[in-house]
């Protein structure tokens, strides 16, 4: 059986906005994970819109379709083109989750939910020849799951090629969060089996791991035994948590001995007013400094996610927040416009209050206004988060941020990743055209290589000497 597995292009990879390195980052784990349910005999190919230019003149027989919000328009073309060519299409991921009857217009079958055991029933349904239209997930488990068809993979195409998932979901219920809607009212957090996932750490080559998950720390008894496993592997790696998970003293610990050098967290807004409104508990208030203060003094790096748009802010957030950002001495910071996604608590509130004005999928990438908000202009609001970039990246505020760490080998490091990753946007579009973007892979683990250790000093020494240094203030109220 031929088979296609496709990643169409996010809208923002055939923008203006596109940044080249962003989609080179990480490989479409997903659909190889699909890929491992299929036989030896079948031919499959796996194609990602953001790293290469799709081939359209192939014949496969079935052709799979992974779809996010603001790649919509472009699925449903791809997949109505497979269809005129007789191919058997098959559509899912998160926006034909949140909006089934919307895509099935375009698919001989839906897959709603995670694909883990969908998949497979739909697979042999398919190979006997009486397919139904739609799928739901019912089991709920990552236990005896195929190898992931890693050969699938151009890993020359990707910066971080070791991408690895070994849960899936999250144990919060952020209202602007996808995961009630994907999950649909089953199990939404669940994790694989420690021996399962060590065994799937240890089969990636190099020293480098990426975990895609969306809360690695989220169930506290699988992340320790997973790093007590992972002691003496040698890794680096970096990984999504929050602010809660950052302050569990003894689970940090373990994570950092093991190879953690950069933690994601998603502090979306500094006012308490904001974080409680939206459900995200996770984020204590008056403790981001002193998580923040925990990680630096561990080595570790920080990725943080800010929000703009929420009822609480006015035109001042965007000032305050990168401010603080630069205060604090965060590496690196993304910054979005709050989007109600359909299928999710927020779209259903703004829907219900009209503030919603556009159902253009293509502008529902967090950097467009598609609701009205409630402090500022849509105008301001746009303007506002494009500023933010802007003053958050700027050469000065970099050295600034820099030297919060006090030292002079952390500054040069902090320099390094954050002037690397945002000041060279040449240099990695020559990369990335040469298909070598992965040939930069040891630069960045040399960089992690240095974060993390310390002579003389154990961790909790450090941290209560760096705590003593820079005194707790709890975040603006906003």
């Amino acid at each position: 059986m031929r088979v296609k597995l496709i990643l169409p292009a996010l809208t923002e990879a055939m923008s203006l906005y596109w940044r080249s390195i962003k989609y080179s980052l990480f490989p479409p784990l997903g659909l190889a994970t699909l890929a491992g349910y299929l036989r030896d005999s079948d031919e499959v190919e796996i194609q990602d819109g953001h790293v290469e230019k799709l081939r359209l003149d192939d014949e496969p027989e079935l052709v799979a379709i992974q779809v996010y919000i603001t790649s919509a328009h472009r699925a449903y073309e791809i997949a109505d083109h497979y269809r005129r060519k007789g191919a058997h299409v098959v559509m899912g991921g998160l926006h034909v989750t949140a909006m089934p009857e919307e895509a099935a217009l375009h698919a001989n079958t839906i897959v709603l939910g995670p694909g883990e055991e969908a998949w497979p029933r739909f697979l042999e349904d398919f190979r006997s020849g009486r397919t139904q239209k739609l799928y739901k997930s019912k089991n709920r488990t990552l236990a005896g799951m195929p190898g992931i068809r890693r050969d699938l993979i151009k890993r020359n195409l990707y910066l971080v090629p070791n991408s690895i998932v070994v849960s899936r979901g999250c144990p919060h219920n952020c209202d602007f969060c996808y995961k009630e809607s994907f999950f649909q009212g089953g199990k939404s957090f669940y994790t694989q089996h420690v021996d399962d996932a060590l065994a799937g750490i240890n089969a990636l080559p190099g020293k480098h791991l990426f975990f895609l998950d969306d809360h690695l720390l989220g169930n506290a008894a699988f992340a320790q035994a997973l790093f007590d496993g992972m002691r003496g592997m040698r890794r680096l790696w970096q990984a999504a948590g929050t602010v809660e998970s950052a302050l569990n003293e003894s689970l940090l610990e373990k994570a950092v001995e093991c190879g953690l050098r950069s933690l994601f967290i998603g502090f979306e807004s500094l006012s308490s007013t904001n974080m409680k409104a939206h459900n995200k508990n996770q984020n204590p208030s008056g403790q981001y400094e002193e998580a923040i203060n925990r990680l630096h003094s561990m080595g570790v790096m920080i990725n943080a996610s800010f929000v703009f748009g929420m009822d609480d802010d006015d035109a001042s957030v965007f000032d305050r927040t990168v401010e603080w950002a630069i205060e604090n001495g965060l590496e690196t910071a993304t910054f979005h416009i709050l989007t109600p996604y359909p299928g999710t608590k927020l779209y259903a509130r703004m829907s219900a209050q009209n503030r919603i004005f556009t159902h253009n999928w293509d502008l529902y990438d967090t950097r467009h206004a598609v609701y009205r908000p409630a402090g500022m202009t849509v105008e301001m609001l746009e303007d506002g988060y494009w500023q933010a970039y802007y003053k958050f990246y700027r050469w000065r505020s970099i050295f600034r941020s820099a030297v919060v760490k006090h030292s002079t080998t952390e500054t040069i490091r902090h320099l390094m990743y954050t002037g690397g990753w945002k000041k060279f946007e040449p240099f990695w579009n020559v990369l990335i055209k040469a298909g070598k973007v992965n040939k930069m892979l040891p630069i960045l683990e040399s960089v992690l290589s240095g974060f993390g250790r310390f002579s003389g000093l154990n961790y909790k020494q450090l941290w209560k000497l760096r705590i003593a240094k820079q005194p707790t203030k709890p975040p603006s109220s906003g």
